[in-house]
């Protein structure tokens, strides 16, 4: 490949710069020479890349929506103008965050900048108008779910499946008895994992149904022993004011396990967690899981409106069937909860069922690494590009 080439990565959240991370490492061991900066976090700041900004900017924490929009919209400007009349990126490209990354692909595209996609905004879930946008402004889409793919397809998008990067990137089976150890738990008892989220509004709708529910194990079965995920950014007054007079009042023991929660999820023989990639997350360790979720019921009217599937969990939406039970808003009641917790736990048919089709989901995903695949697109695309520029 004739000159240094460039491309520009736009994170918006830790996640989006953790998966960052990974496809500049494959980019690398391709092309040694390729030139690359970003806006991004810790994982790209250790990967050695210049920063345009730090992603903690995109959303300015304290401060109102609206100041945090007009941030965003200084930081797009600033970003286009750095794009077209300094960096001069051969390809820009895009992680997740929708909002923000749309807006940004269809101002780099009216002045000439190429723009790639990879983990495409949840389309099938709610907003399908955006589509449209992602086919007039991006280039290609590199997609993680396998039925995303018929559904840009469809609509003539350029897009590609390009695996999970779960497959990849999840730590591997944690070894139970030195986790038992290391957390001071007992052998003899089951464990039950208890996720309630990492945003306080999650927490506060949430953990005080899963303790009641814990509670109403716990009094079915002594031989059940809880422990709560504690998400890295959520400060320990958080959990403790829901936890504290609970455990006491109900003579319940719960341990809490800060930065644990693969070593967790691995280890539960059941678990209950708040919707979202944890759902996945625990079908690939084949933990049974039960998922629910609760918020302000206009959030939950207006999410009834504008929804296009049935199901919230990322394995029901995978096998297109009720593999893991779903306890959303009215539903989320501890009692519910307790009884799917308490049949998982015990019926051994129930259990092995869900571990079965756990499997299913895991095979649907295939075996290709998501970052080395986006890397092999970019490059190849670069390849083509300069091959063009050179027969001109």
């Amino acid at each position: 490949m004739s000159g240094t080439k460039k491309i520009f990565i736009v994170t918006g959240e830790h996640s989006g710069d953790f998966h960052a991370s990974f496809i500049v490492k494959e980019l690398r061991k391709i092309n040694p020479d390729i030139r690359i900066e970003a806006i991004g976090g810790e994982n790209l700041k250790n990967e050695g890349i210049k920063l345009f900004c730090d992603h903690s900017k995109m959303a300015v924490v304290g401060l109102d929506a609206l100041k945090s929009l007009f941030s965003h919209i200084k930081l797009g400007k600033n970003l286009v103008n750095y794009l077209k009349n300094e960096y001069k990126p051969d390809i820009v490209l895009l992680i997740d965050y929708g909002g923000f990354n749309l807006r940004i692909a269809k101002e780099l595209k009216k002045r000439g900048i190429e723009v790639f996609y990879y983990i495409s905004p949840q389309v099938w879930a709610t907003r399908k108008g955006r589509i449209n946008i992602i086919k007039k402004y991006i280039s290609k889409i590199m997609l993680i779910l396998p039925f995303e793919e018929g559904i840009y397809k469809e609509k003539g998008v350029n897009a590609q499946y390009v695996g999970h990067p779960l497959i990849s990137q999840l730590p591997a089976r944690f070894e139970r008895e030195e986790f038992i150890k290391k957390n001071n738990l007992d052998p003899h008892k089951k464990i039950v994992g208890i996720f309630p989220g990492s945003r306080k509004m999650e927490i506060n709708y949430l953990l005080p149904i899963f303790l009641e529910a814990a509670h109403k194990i716990n009094s079915h079965s002594r031989k059940v022993q809880f422990c709560i995920a504690q998400a890295p950014n959520l400060q320990d007054k958080v959990l403790e004011k829901h936890i504290k007079d609970f455990v006491i009042m109900n003579d319940l023991e719960i341990k809490i396990l800060k930065n644990q929660n693969h070593g967790l999820l691995a280890n539960s023989d059941a678990a209950i967690a708040a919707s979202g990639t944890i759902t996945l997350e625990a079908a690939l360790y084949n933990t049974p899981i039960v998922i629910s979720y609760k918020g302000p019921y206009i959030a939950y009217l207006v999410y009834l409106l504008i929804r296009y599937i049935r199901f919230a969990a990322l394995p029901n939406i995978i096998a297109g069937k009720e593999v893991v039970k779903e306890f959303i808003q009215h539903r989320a009641k501890p009692g519910l909860i307790a009884n799917e917790i308490l049949a998982l736990l015990h019926n051994e048919g129930k259990r092995n069922e869900m571990i079965r089709e756990m499997g299913k989901i895991r095979e649907k995903l295939g075996d290709k690494i998501a970052s080395k695949e986006v890397a092999q697109i970019i490059n190849r695309h670069l390849s083509e590009k300069c091959t063009e520029a050179a027969l001109s």
